[in-house]
């Protein structure tokens, strides 16, 4: 709950909307009540010939003359009691009689007030005549009706804008996080994790706030007008039809929380869902190649399945508050009905003892006083998805905060240092490395690369060789030791402005499911047209670009699909050639590459690597003889040595 109390605070931002919703949600309850009222001149006065003024003014005649009877009998109760000649029995009834008295009198003095407060608002703004008094009454109806559902729209909107908006920045504050978190973070999630959060954990948390700002206020408040209208009524009998409130109220508090543990249920397994369809759809190839499609099938058959389960257990009780908020609802109407009932036939004030009303009621009054209770009955049936809705919220909310507040262990410091450009020397000192704080990586490693260096990684795999690049590129901080850009550590330099520095191509080439054009220029978005075709050139991509019948803007589908491995490769390398960086990272760069496009693109290579620092994995003759040195990493040590000595070799 403090997680979904957090979300209604940043939605709290938006109080002036907020403000203007509560506002509709009380013009809806003031018109939902004031329907139900204005029944009461049609039945109590109009169907009986009189109008209003006649009514109101009959009101004031007879509320006086019972004051002024009920003062003559009082007085003499009074004095009867001070004489003290009655015998015990008639004392106790006499002062039970005073007591009615003073009671009934308090009512008629009310009537009294009220009724010649409205005595000329009905003599200066409503007709006289009977008929006319029923034809503006139901006017008044039909156009509160219109009014009402237009502030019931209104705030709608208003609460749905609200909710939208906050489910919408945390949206952004999720991808924002993906993008922030290093590597070992973002992979503990996986793709999958933030996409369920992204979509399903989001809508929860909308739904949340919307049930909150929408329904929980509303609805309430459409209750409280109707129970207010029978209040002034009979507050007695109004109590008395809510004597199984509590046992509602026992129950729902149940449900809510079974409501609760299946939402949470809910999410677990849409996370799931997700994680089985993303794996499979990306690695569809390898499904297809090594026959697994009906083993995929079935798996995900199950996931479904078990989310089905779920859900029919979640639609259960969804589906059971309705019958609890309902027996809630028809409890207070059969209550009523049966006392008013009896009271009314009876034309009796107590039941069992107990005092109902301070006069008789009558057929219309008991009609409205039911009509308000049946008001009040629906809004608190809607009460049961409102309570449903919070739930949802607060799982969404329970399960997107505490990521939101996961630190990434890229620190950023508060002033970061700013170093000149280019570099002259990466260095790291006394570094370690580990994953899982098990098993150690890289161990107490020490290497210096000066700036202008061509340096050959090699090492057999899974000997830490792209660890040991992802950590000059600081998508990770070494567990021990420091990584140095001109004797600062890396952790005292902006992100940015380290990676600003760096253009980097790997064996596993990433393309964005648009075109050619786009995914070039993502090396230096503000990159022209002409710049962009001279890095495709130099990346010898441009010759089959020039093929393709939309040229550039050719759409290269989800991760380059359309195109060769050996043209992706290309493109990446064109990226990186147009991002024009001092400190070039070449991950098995021309592993896909044919030996014609690999000689072309080691000439574009050797024309580039001028006057930067140039750091390959790589595996390759033809790669090597670019290096000036070599680096040898086999089980976490590193050795360094020039490139002459290993051709030599």
């Amino acid at each position: 709950m403090h997680y979904f109390l957090r979300a209604l605070r940043e939605a709290a931002k938006s109080w002036p909307l907020l403000v203007a919703a509560f506002f509709c949600s009380t013009g809806v309850a003031a018109l939902w009540g004031a329907n139900i009222a204005a029944l009461f001149p049609i039945i109590e006065v109009t169907l009986n010939g009189d109008s209003l003024q006649t009514w109101n003014d009959r009101r004031i005649t007879d509320a006086g003359e019972r004051i002024e009877a009920a003062g003559k009998e009082l007085k003499s109760l009074e004095n009867a009691l001070a004489s003290g000649t009655l015998a015990a029995d008639a004392t106790v009834d006499a002062r039970n009689r005073a007591d009615t008295i003073q009671l009934a009198t308090r009512g008629d003095e009310a009537m009294l007030y009220s009724s010649q407060k409205l005595d000329p608002w009905l003599k200066n703004f409503l007709p006289n005549d009977p008929f006319t008094t029923v034809l503006w009454v139901v006017v008044f109806v039909v156009a509160s009706t219109f009014i009402k559902h237009g502030f019931l729209m209104a705030n709608t909107m208003l609460v749905s804008w609200v909710a939208m908006n906050i489910s919408r920045n945390i949206r952004l504050k999720v991808f924002d996080k993906a993008l922030e978190l290093d590597r070992a973070q973002f992979m503990s999630r996986g793709s999958a994790g933030f996409m369920a959060q992204v979509t399903c954990t989001s809508d929860m948390l909308s739904s949340g706030i919307a049930s909150v700002f929408g329904g929980a206020v509303t609805e309430p408040m459409k209750i409280f007008a109707c129970l207010a209208g029978a209040f002034c009524i009979s507050w007695q009998l109004t109590l008395a039809c809510l004597t199984m409130a509590p046992v509602v109220g026992f129950l729902m508090v149940w449900l809510n929380r079974r409501i609760r543990n299946i939402s949470k249920n809910i999410l677990t397994r849409s996370m799931g869902f997700h994680h089985v369809l993303l794996e499979t759809l990306n690695n569809v190839l390898t499904v297809q190649a090594y026959t697994m499609e009906e083993f995929e099938r079935q798996r995900f058959r199950n996931c479904t399945r078990d989310m089905m389960k779920t859900g029919m257990w979640h639609s259960f009780y969804f589906a059971l508050a309705n019958p609890i908020t309902e027996v809630l609802g028809i409890g207070m109407v059969a209550t009523s009905i049966a006392v008013g009932a009896w009271l009314v036939i009876n034309q009796q004030t107590e039941i069992f003892g107990i005092t109902m009303t301070e006069r008789p009621m009558t057929v219309p009054g008991i009609m409205v006083f039911f009509g308000m209770l049946i008001g009040a009955s629906d809004p608190v049936r809607k009460l049961s998805g409102v309570f449903t809705g919070v739930n949802v919220g607060v799982v969404g909310a329970g399960a997107l905060y505490p990521l939101l507040d996961t630190p990434s262990k890229l620190r950023e410091v508060a002033n970061p240092k700013r170093l000149p450009s280019p570099h002259r020397e990466i260095r790291l000192e006394n570094v370690s490395f580990s994953y899982d704080g098990i098993d150690t990586v890289l161990r107490d490693i020490d290497l210096s690369i000066t700036f202008g260096e061509r340096v050959a990684i090699v090492g057999p795999n899974g000997g830490g060789k792209s660890t040991l690049v992802n950590l000059i590129c600081r998508f990770y901080d070494p567990t021990k030791g420091r990584v140095l850009l001109d004797g600062v550590p890396l952790t005292d330099l902006a992100v940015h402005d380290l990676r600003r520095r760096i253009a980097m191509v790997t064996q596993q080439t990433e393309l964005f499911n648009e075109s050619i054009l786009y995914n070039i220029r993502y090396g230096r978005w503000e990159a022209t047209t002409e710049e962009i075709e001279e890095a495709a050139r130099k990346a010898h991509a441009h010759e089959f670009i020039s093929e393709f019948p939309d040229g550039y803007q050719t759409m290269v589908g989800p991760n380059g699909f359309r195109l060769s491995g050996g043209q992706r490769q290309r493109i990446s390398l064109a990226r990186a050639f147009l991002r024009d960086a001092e400190i070039l990272v070449l991950d098995e760069a021309t592993s896909q590459i044919d030996v014609e496009s690999e000689r072309l693109i080691h000439e574009a290579l050797a024309r580039y690597v001028k006057n930067r620092t140039v750091i390959m994995i790589t595996h390759r003759a033809s790669t090597l003889a670019l290096a000036d040195s070599i680096v040898q990493v086999e089980h976490g040590a590193v050795t360094k040595r020039p490139a002459n000595q290993s051709q030599a070799a």
